[in-house]
C-alpha cells in the first residue's frame, strides 16, 4: 500500500528526531511492502525566516492532501526572548490545529520497566503506570477572544471560552478510548471557581448516564495534578480543557523518567498529527544527543491510524528492545551514551531483523 505523509521536521532538534522516525517507517515499509511518500514542508521559526509566515499556505495543502503528518517540534531562542516580536513560531501550531481542526491531543503515559529508576518517583509508585491524557486542543484560553493589553501596557487579558458542542466531541473520544481499556475516565477541571468547568461538568455528567459501562470520576485540576505524582497507576483515560490539558500532560511526562520517550497525536476533522510531546530542545540542535523515541514511538501511533497495527507493533517492539538493552541517548544512558542517529539506526535495524526471523 502507498501512504503520503506530510513531514514537517520544524525546529532546533526537529529535523535530526524527524529523520529517525523516518527511517523506522522506512525499515516498515520494506518488511510489509509498504510505501511511504515523505513530502517534506517548513513550519514555525524555520518557516518564518524564508516566508515570513510560521505555518504557510503551502504546507497547509500539503497536510490537506496527505494521510497523516509527522511533526518534530517548532520553537527557537530568538523569539523565546523577544516578548515583541509580533510573528511568532507558536502561532504557527496554533494555526495548524485550527485549520486542520485538530481539537483532541493524544498523550498515552506509559513506563518502562528498566527505566523505572530514571523517574523522579519511587519506583513503586511510578511502576506499572499506563493511562492516556486527552487534551482539548481548539478551545479554551489559547484561542478565546477577546485578548490582549491595555493602552498604557500595564493590564493583560486572556478569555477562556467553550462551547457545549466542543465539550461533548472531546468527552464522545474520551469515553470511547475509556471503553477499549480499563473503563475509568477522569474529567479533570476548576468547577467550583470557573464558569467554563461548569459547563464541562454539566456536560460530563449528562454523557456519563449514556456510559453506564465507563467509570466516571470528577477531579478539580488542583488536586488531579496532586494524585499524578502521589498515585499515578490509577489514572486511566484523564480528560480535560485546553490549558490544564498542557500542564498535566507535561507533568504526566516525567514519571517515565524522559521526556524523550513520550509520543502523541493530534486527531480531529482533518489530517491527524503525529509528533513528541517536547519542545525543540535549542541548546542539542546539531550535536546529535536527542532522545528519537519518542517521535519515532509518534510514527508506530501514526502507523495505527492507518490501520497498520501489526507494522506499529513492529516499532514497538523495536524500540522496547533498545530500551531493554539500554542502547540510549544521554538523557537515559551517560556512561556508554548512543546518538541520536545511532538509536534510529538500532531501531531501524531491529525492525529488519525481527521481522526476518519471525518469516523463518
Amino acid at each position: 500500500m502507498q501512504f503520503k505523509i506530510a513531514t514537517l521536521p520544524g525546529d532546533g532538534i526537529g529535523p535530526e528526531i524527524v529523520e529517525q522516525a523516518v527511517k523506522a517507517m522506512k525499515s516498515v515499509g520494506e518488511v510489509f511492502n509498504h510505501e511511504f511518500d515523505f513530502q517534506y514542508a517548513e513550519v514555525g521559526a524555520s518557516a518564518i525566516d524564508k516566508v515570513g509566515e510560521p505555518y504557510p499556505e503551502a504546507t497547509h495543502n500539503l497536510c490537506m492532501e496527505s494521510d497523516a503528518v509527522l511533526f518534530g517540534a517548532i520553537g527557537d531562542p530568538k523569539y523565546d526572548n523577544d516578548p515583541s516580536a509580533k510573528v511568532r513560531p507558536e502561532q504557527g501550531l496554533l494555526k495548524m490545529r485550527k485549520l486542520l481542526g485538530l481539537y483532541a491531543n493524544i498523550r498515552p503515559v506509559v513506563t518502562f520497566p528498566s527505566l523505572n529508576y530514571k523517574s523522579p518517583l519511587k519506583e513503586e509508585i511510578v511502576e506499572g503506570s499506563d493511562f492516556v491524557v486527552i487534551r482539548e486542543l481548539t478551545g479554551g484560553i489559547y484561542f478565546g477572544e477577546p485578548r490582549g493589553r491595555s493602552e498604557d501596557g500595564n493590564t493583560a487579558f486572556d478569555t477562556c471560552v467553550y462551547k457545549r458542542e466542543e465539550v461533548e466531541r472531546i468527552l464522545e473520544l474520551a469515553y470511547e478510548y475509556a471503553a477499549k481499556r480499563r473503563k475509568h475516565l477522569t474529567v479533570v477541571d476548576k468547577a467550583n471557581v470557573l464558569g467554563t468547568s461548569r459547563l464541562w461538568r454539566e456536560v460530563a455528567q449528562k454523557m456519563e448516564k449514556e456510559h453506564a459501562d465507563i467509570q466516571t470520576e470528577y477531579m478539580f485540576v488542583d488536586n488531579a495534578a496532586m494524585q499524578l505524582i502521589q498515585w499515578p497507576k490509577k489514572f486511566d483515560v484523564m480528560v480535560t480543557e485546553n490549558m490544564f490539558g498542557d500542564i498535566l500532560s507535561d507533568e504526566a511526562s516525567v514519571i517515565t523518567g524522559s521526556m524523550g520517550l513520550l509520543p502523541s497525536a493530534s486527531v480531529g476533522v482533518h489530517t491527524s498529527v503525529f509528533e513528541p510531546i517536547h519542545g525543540s530542545y535549542p541548546q542539542a540542535t546539531g550535536k546529535n544527543i536527542a532522545n528519537p523515541i519518542a517521535t519515532i514511538l509518534s510514527a508506530a501511533m501514526l502507523l495505527e491510524s492507518l490501520d497498520l497495527m501489526k507494522e506499529a507493533e513492529a516499532i514497538r517492539n523495536a524500540v522496547n528492545q533498545v530500551i531493554e538493552e539500554s542502547y540510549l541517548t544521554e538523557d537515559l544512558n551517560s556512561d556508554n551514551a548512543k546518538s541520536t542517529t545511532e538509536v534510529g539506526d538500532k531501531i531501524a535495524e531491529l525492525i529488519r531483523a525481527n521481522s526476518t526471523v519471525l518469516e523463518g
